[in-house]
């Protein structure tokens, strides 16, 4: 079980790391939504279910979806104004 978690925490890590790497906005919602469901997970093992069906609800479902609504109406906004300069 020991290997189990340290392989969460590891993935864990690299899961922040690239957040703050990543260029594109869409791979980084998606890397923030595998973030919140590996620590939901972690919150499991700790044995506070409570915690992690707040994570996977919050971090992982409701801020992810408002995510990508934001995205789409920044992508929108973007193409209404290359269509206006053209």
């Amino acid at each position: 079980m020991e290997v189990f978690e340290i392989i969460l925490l590891l993935f864990l890590i690299v899961c922040a790391i690239a957040v703050s790497f990543s260029k594109n906005l869409l791979t980084t919602i998606i890397i923030f939504m595998s973030y919140s469901l590996i620590m939901s997970i972690i919150w499991i093992l700790l044995k506070s279910p409570d915690l992690a069906i707040t994570e996977a609800a919050v971090g992982a479902g409701v801020t992810s979806v408002l995510f990508f609504v934001t995205l789409k109406k920044i992508r929108a906004m973007k193409e209404e104004d290359n269509d206006e300069q053209a």
